[in-house]
């Protein structure tokens, strides 16, 4: 459900911005900022969803707290964000369930899921505590895993799917077909290389305090990069299984697993980092209830590459099953939670710089034509 107050604040913020204009230099918002005279729900979602938080504009801004003006955009950006988890989630009340308690909610889950899991083995008569030959197969058979995480993957797809397509038609986009893709590839190359990340000086955020650093950037592309990594691994294991006949479990010189050790440990890395980076960050520009699922989801992707790590190197031990289940309870939750956080977030971010790209071009050829016509 939306808040007339978030929306009322950013709103608020913008329009001061506006008319100061003295960080347009620092990112996207402000551009696409200077572009606009009124800001309505829609509009501060789109720019909330610019905004990398790096925190340049609180420290340089000259009406930011004790002025009586109260200007916190980074704070103001943080809080809709947030609440973009719920606002355009499918179905909406799991968008609720994990916005109002997200860390407690998949810490939950994971108990939950790697409890049914251990039950269910047990329960059919499997040798929980045995060595298998086949590895985790040999505890939970290779069918039953692909049944469910195919039907679970359907859901996430379905919920990602819809989610994304409610934003894309807020931000009042044309049909995908029917896009420039050269402006396109330009908001896709922002948002891969992090650009605004920068701070809008090259010298990257000023966060976790006022002195501008790298370090956010850095674990946030070893976060992303280990996630794709793991994906690859994940990817190959499947197409040697299906299109090779190349069962698993894999040597540890086999594509799965280099793919899988890397990103995983670029997983162990990048969520460490940003973790502490957040705990030691300056608390003012983050917002009053930017935590939740921003967190959750990092310490997902950390249990999900040390339970991984783990069961490659239990596979043939008594502990085989208790790894797995483990894993597997939080792989499932962090699938689930993936359309209601973080993640998500990340569509909305790159379906917003897409929006950008768009109307900075078309921006320029309005002035284009303009200043043609005042020199004729």
């Amino acid at each position: 459900m939306r808040s007339t107050d978030k929306t009322t604040e950013a709103a608020r913020v913008m329009s001061i911005c506006n008319a100061c204009r003295y960080c347009e230099g620092h990112c996207a918002v402000f551009q696409a900022m200077e572009l606009r005279l009124e800001f309505n729900a829609d509009t501060v979602d789109y720019l909330a969803n610019l905004c990398h938080n790096c925190g340049a504009c609180y420290h340089n801004c000259q009406y930011a707290p004790p002025h009586e003006f109260q200007l916190n955009v980074s704070a103001a950006m943080a809080e809709l964000r947030q609440e973009n988890y719920g606002v355009y989630a499918w179905p909406g009340f799991m968008g609720k369930l994990f916005v109002n308690n997200g860390l407690w909610v998949s810490l939950l889950s994971i108990v939950v899921i790697a409890a049914f899991f251990a039950t269910t083995v047990i329960l059919t008569g499997a040798d929980f505590f045995a060595v298998h030959d086949t590895a985790f197969y040999g505890v939970i058979p290779h069918n039953v895993l692909a049944a469910l995480f195919g039907a679970v993957g359907g859901f996430v797809l379905l919920a990602l799917i819809a989610s994304t397509a409610k934003f894309w038609r807020t931000m009042q986009l044309p049909n995908p077909l029917k896009l420039d893709y050269p402006q396109v590839y330009q908001g896709i190359k922002d948002a891969l290389s992090l650009k605004y990340l920068d701070g809008g000086n090259g010298q990257g955020c000023s966060y976790p305090d006022e002195t501008p650093s790298m370090a956010r950037r850095w674990f946030h592309q070893m976060t992303f990069w280990g996630f794709m990594l793991c994906f690859a691994a994940t990817s190959s294991g499947t197409i040697m299984h299906y299109g090779f006949d190349m069962q698993a479990p894999y040597g540890f010189t086999s594509l799965p697993k280099l793919f899988g050790i890397v990103g995983g440990l670029g997983l162990i890395v990048g969520p460490i980092g940003l973790l502490v980076l957040k705990k030691r960050a300056d608390t003012a520009p983050k917002g009053k209830t930017n935590k939740g699922m921003d967190i959750s989801f990092l310490v997902l992707l950390l249990l999900t590459s040390i339970t991984g790590l783990g069961l490659m190197i239990v596979r043939d031990t008594p502990y085989v099953g208790i790894a797995l289940c483990l894993h597997l309870g939080v792989v499932l939750t962090l699938f689930l939670s993936m359309p209601y956080g973080k993640f998500i977030h990340g569509f909305y971010r790159l379906i917003a710089l897409i929006v950008f790209a768009v109307e900075k071009n078309d921006h320029k050829a309005v002035v284009g034509v303009c200043d043609s016509k005042n020199r004729s």
